[in-house]
């Protein structure tokens, strides 16, 4: 039997049985599998320890906080960063596995991400590639720790896999206008700390510009009804966003979201790469 290589895979958790089996699936060939929960009460840690993984329960910090304690428990001289609700898919696998056999100079791998919604995999209105930076070199790297765009940071040069990161996100609509409420108010929390303003100007104005950049400029019409409905939900979030940061004028902006799993990397408000901006 092959050795397993030296690679620690990193997933945080929160009420994640129905996604965790799938991405633990997908990674059960690595050397190590490690789920950090910051208090699950479905069947989340029942499952990962059935699948073999070191299981830790660890209070929820922040989306960069919460990555970067995971980083320090791990065993191995690679990380690899997933979802609960993302998936290696096989050809991933392989490209993987023959990186760590020979990374040469590299230092960490950023992976193109593909996601799943409404029944399609969606290729277009800036959903696609997505590339993330997901596996790195453990010695020096670190995630950023801001309240929201966490980016986790590589101890040197990086290699562009060319086989794709699967992720299934929203189960419906009403989830991603949850998650879009969720990470506007996270967005106004950076935005007023910028000296940002949420003027009427940009309540009207930034939502359709975001739709038509969405929709057309990046081609989410391609995409048929839910390119639709993604540069639809893109537009609002950014309505929610200015709303909420012009509703908070005059005083603090009250955003205490804990113990959340995915990330917000790269400025996405719905997990699958639509900006905040």
């Amino acid at each position: 039997m092959a050795a397993r290589p030296p690679l620690s895979v990193v997933i945080i958790t929160l009420n994640e049985e129905h996604n965790l089996p799938r991405c633990m699936k997908s990674v059960s060939w690595a050397q190590e599998v490690m789920v950090v929960d910051s208090g699950s009460t479905d069947r989340t840690l029942e499952i990962a320890r059935e699948a073999g993984a070191r299981v830790f329960q660890h209070p929820w910090e922040g989306y960069g906080q919460q990555k970067n304690w995971a980083l320090r428990q791990t065993t191995q001289p690679w990380v690899l960063f997933l979802d609960a609700d993302e998936e290696v898919s096989p050809g991933l696998r392989e490209e993987l596995v023959a990186f760590l056999a020979n990374s040469g100079n590299f230092r960490g791998a950023e992976l193109p991400r593909r996601t799943w919604f409404l029944g399609r995999w969606i290729m277009h209105g800036g959903w696609y590639p997505n590339l993330l930076v997901r596996l790195v070199k453990k010695e020096g790297a670190k995630w950023t720790e801001p309240s929201v765009h966490e980016c986790l940071i590589p101890p040197g040069p990086v290699l562009r896999m060319k086989n794709d990161l699967l992720h299934y996100t929203f189960r419906d609509v009403g989830e991603n206008v949850l998650t879009n409420v969720r990470f506007s108010r996270l967005g106004a929390k950076v935005a007023k700390a910028r000296g940002e303003r949420g003027s009427l100007l940009r309540i009207l104005l930034k939502p359709v510009g975001k739709f038509l950049e969405t929709y057309f400029w990046k081609l989410g019409f391609l995409d048929g009804f839910p390119g639709f409905v993604i540069s639809l939900n893109a537009a609002h979030s950014i309505f929610m966003k200015y709303v909420e940061l012009r509703s908070t004028e005059g005083g603090p902006v009250n955003s205490t979201e804990g113990g959340r799993t995915g990330s917000t990397e790269g400025g996405p408000v719905n997990s699958a790469g639509q900006e905040t901006k």
